[in-house]
């Protein structure tokens, strides 16, 4: 019984991501520029309301004049006229003579600090239960009977500044909340345009036969485009292990019929026959059908496992020499060839490439092996340099197959000497081209060569 695959697991959409990222970034300018508009409305009423406060002091400190040798204070009807501006705010004055005396006001005006200088100077105290904004301006006199400073403090509640503080912060908030409206419903508009074309690639998708692994083909933004990208990526290396697949069970079914109905029928000759030397030499045919089969069975794994592994292995840095030493020792050269000797060519210096070491292996032992076969010795195992590519041969001394023999070379089950599965250079073409080489296969010299050309790690 199959599986249910497990329902996808669903998390907030792209248009909740973006509406709560806006909301967010929305929140917090409008967190600072309400912080903002709050210091701007204080700065900008207190700097309104101070000066005010310096006019009407200034006013009430000109309205003094020295009468029979004492200050007379004549307070201005400007200087509240002012004051008036804030109705809500109750005010405090104080005069102060030379020698620190209240000359007339309130005692309880706090007085101002110290300080050196010339000018009103400002300062905050209580006037009465309520906090008070106070400006200290001093008026000189130099005269026969009077000589001195004399100040002039002045102070007001701060009703009126919160207010107009608050009038400026609340008239930026609404211009804030009616911009984040705005903005908040472009930006839905602007999110739900954006996302339109993953809607047109999901669409495709669920329009698409399951069996249908083709490249997309749809016009992207520049966002979307690397997973779009990815996406047909994946499916080609679908496509690719589904066909490998295909032609394993399809090579299988078509060329292990035979061989299978061969071995089967030599058996029932072999029950059957009663001389023993007949029956010998049947059996040596079943022995030899059966190698032949096993060398079948195991070219036809091996070139389903390099295609397995060219869309799965990791590619790495390795010397090709170290490939072609491998490749030495692990070809058997007498039991394929007895007699044979094969000589290893290696640069002094290393031959770097990037790829899949087993890969790579596999595909220079099929090279020994099919000259080992079918070539004539002397035989070469070497590796060459060849400009930005690295050359993995395999050189023997005979003169190889035919101009129309050798065109086919490389294609599956098309082999140049009978007896031979025609897969050993099949995956040998199929590796080089997966590491984004050829598969080189004439004659050099008084020879035959057959090789793997790849680029050089590094080289350009």
């Amino acid at each position: 019984m199959a599986e249910t695959p497990a329902p996808p697991v669903r998390t907030l959409s792209l248009k909740s991501r973006v509406a709560l990222a806006v909301g967010a970034v929305l929140l917090l300018g409008g967190v600072v520029v309400l912080a903002v508009a709050l210091a701007y409305g204080r700065q900008a009423a207190r700097e309104a309301y101070d000066r005010l406060l310096v006019g009407a002091a200034s006013d009430i400190a000109a309205s003094m004049s020295v009468r029979d040798g004492a200050v007379v204070v004549d307070m201005p009807v400007s200087a509240f006229q002012m004051l008036a501006l804030a109705p809500e705010d109750r005010i405090r004055y104080r005069v102060i003579g030379p020698d620190g005396a209240t000359l007339t006001g309130s005692d309880a005006a706090p007085l101002p600090p110290e300080r050196e200088g010339v000018g009103p100077v400002f300062y905050d105290g209580d006037l009465g239960a309520e906090p008070g904004r106070y400006v200290a301006v001093t008026r000189r006199f130099a005269e026969r009977g009077f000589s001195g400073p004399v100040r002039v403090l002045l102070g007001q509640t701060t009703r009126a500044r919160a207010a107009l503080a608050r009038d400026i912060a609340q008239g930026a908030l609404a211009v804030l909340a009616a911009a984040g409206v705005v903005i908040g419903l472009f930006a839905w508009l602007a999110t739900r345009s954006a996302l339109r074309p993953l809607q047109r690639l999901g669409g495709a998708l669920a329009e698409r036969d399951p069996t249908d692994l083709t490249p997309l083909a749809l016009p992207m933004p520049s966002e979307i485009a690397p997973m779009l990208g990815a996406l047909n990526g994946f499916m080609g290396r679908l496509d690719r292990q589904l066909a490998a697949s295909r032609n394993l069970i399809g090579d299988a079914a078509h060329q292990l019929r035979t061989p299978v109905a061969a071995i089967r029928a030599q058996a029932q000759l072999a029950q059957d026959e009663c001389d023993p030397e007949a029956r010998a030499r049947i059996l040596g045919r079943i022995h030899e059908r059966s190698v032949g089969l096993s060398r079948l069975l195991d070219r036809m794994l091996d070139r389903a496992l390099i295609i397995h592994r060219t869309d799965t292995a990791p590619r790495a840095a390795l010397d090709l020499r170290d490939v072609a030493l491998e490749v030495f020792e692990e070809v058997d050269a007498a039991a394929i060839a007895p007699g044979a000797r094969v000589r290893l060519d290696l640069p002094p210096g290393p031959l770097v490439v990037r790829g899949d070491a087993l890969s790579l292996t596999e595909a220079g032992k099929n090279l020994l092996a099919n000259a080992l076969a079918h070539g004539r010795a002397p035989i070469r195992l070497g590796v060459a340099r060849e400009g930005g590519r690295a050359r993995l041969f395999v050189r023997d001394a005979g003169p190889g197959p035919s101009e129309a023999v050798l065109s086919g070379l490389g294609a599956r089950f098309t082999s140049g000497a009978p007896g031979g599965s025609g897969l050993g250079l099949a995956i040998a073409r199929e590796v080089a081209e997966s590491h984004g080489g050829a598969l080189l296969l004439g004659r050099s010299g008084d020879g035959f060569e057959a090789a793997l050309a790849l680029p050089r790690a590094g080289a350009a």
